[in-house]
């Protein structure tokens, strides 16, 4: 009897060991499987979306000055996200808030690190993106309600004027919206105030194309632009020449050129009938310097440039929407349409070898 109880024993403490040992296995299998799981959804950063990082700083929503953004994400400006078919980089900033530099508007935009000579220039830059939101609130006279600017040519130097933006603009309860673009001229003499922009359009409208009250929209534009539906652009300065060519599925192919060297507007009988309608009643009358950009670094932007703030119209029918800001409160702006969103598919940049560092630009702006 004793052998007996004494073998059941032992049985009954080999099968306990066994037990816990499949245990340890189960456990230690777990433990291999949960950081495999973690491993497969790491954040996508940007640049490994479109990867030309390295020859831009990111500007930020709130003013900041991110630097070179690889690897880098901001849930309130800059990431990644995917529409069920391919990756795209966001770029987001609300109407009102923290602004960089001396401008009146909020941006979530790539500033070139160099700057190259319109003159001596071999230098470009092409995107495809759609803009899936413009803001929901702002004076309809004001040119620059409701819009934004997804990719710029920016003099770095003087009085810092913008040979190039690209405009997105889509009126509340449109279907489609306008792609545009502008010249700014780059003002003779030491006083800037009396610079003005002369508008060109892509597909739909033009900048001019205004509503007749606060709340009274003007026709939706023909051939335009519904939010979320994708376009390109492609930028080269070669020689003094700036080339512009703009492309869409649905669209027919657009190009432009415009003498960067050489200004057209160099006295006052030169400036253009849209120029007299809209800028020359608020004071902004000037000339260009013979020579328009000549001389000048320039460098380009890509991005979501905001165009409608909350500034009151009195200060400037056109560059002042009096649009919802919620004294600067992103969540709230967020939360009810008041600010600005693109995506970017693709992009990339060709930058010559007598480009120089954009630096100063910088020092002089953050």
């Amino acid at each position: 009897m004793i052998n007996i109880k004494k073998q059941r024993n032992l049985i009954f403490g080999l099968s306990l060991i066994l037990l816990n040992s499949c245990k340890k296995d189960v456990k230690s299998s777990s433990i291999n499987i949960i950081p495999n799981v973690k491993d497969s959804i790491k954040t996508k950063y940007a640049n490994a979306i479109i990867p030309f990082f390295d020859d831009w700083k990111l500007i930020l929503g709130d003013g900041s000055n991110v630097g070179i953004a690889n690897n880098y994400e901001n849930k309130d400006f800059f990431y990644t996200t995917n529409d069920g078919k391919v990756d795209w980089v966001v770029f987001k900033t609300p109407n009102g808030g923290d602004t960089h530099g001396t401008s009146n508007n909020t941006r979530t935009e790539l500033a070139q690190i160099k700057k190259w000579y319109p003159k001596t220039a071999n230098d470009k830059l092409s995107a495809t993106l759609k803009v899936m939101q413009v803001s929901a609130t702002g004076d309809a006279r004001v040119a620059a309600s409701h819009a934004v600017v997804v990719g710029q040519i920016h003099s770095a130097d003087k009085h810092e004027n913008e040979p190039l933006k690209i405009f997105y603009k889509k009126y509340p309860g449109h279907s489609k919206g306008s792609v545009f673009w502008h010249y700014e001229i780059n003002t003779a003499g030491n006083n800037n105030s009396g610079r003005w922009d002369f508008s060109t359009a892509v597909w739909g409208d033009d900048f001019s194309v205004v509503g007749s009250k606060a709340n009274t929209f003007p026709e939706e534009p023909k051939e335009g632009i519904a939010l979320g539906e994708e376009f390109s652009y492609l930028i080269e300065v070669k020689d003094g020449i700036m080339h512009l060519t703009f492309t869409s599925d649905a669209h027919e192919t657009k190009t432009f050129t415009k003498n960067l060297i050489q200004s057209e507007y160099t006295t006052k009988a030169d400036i253009p009938e849209q120029t007299q309608k809209l800028f020359v009643p608020i004071g902004q009358d000037g000339v260009e310097r013979e020579t328009a950009y000549a001389g000048e670094g320039c460098f380009f932007k890509l991005g979501a440039y905001n165009q409608t703030n909350g500034k009151s119209p009195k200060v400037n029918k056109n560059w002042c929407s009096g649009a919802e800001t919620h004294n600067g409160d992103i969540t709230k702006q967020y939360a009810d349409g008041n600010f600005t969103e693109v995506w970017f598919k693709t992009a990339s940049i060709t930058v010559s070898n007598a480009a120089v560092s954009n630096e100063g630009y910088f020092t002089k702006n953050d």
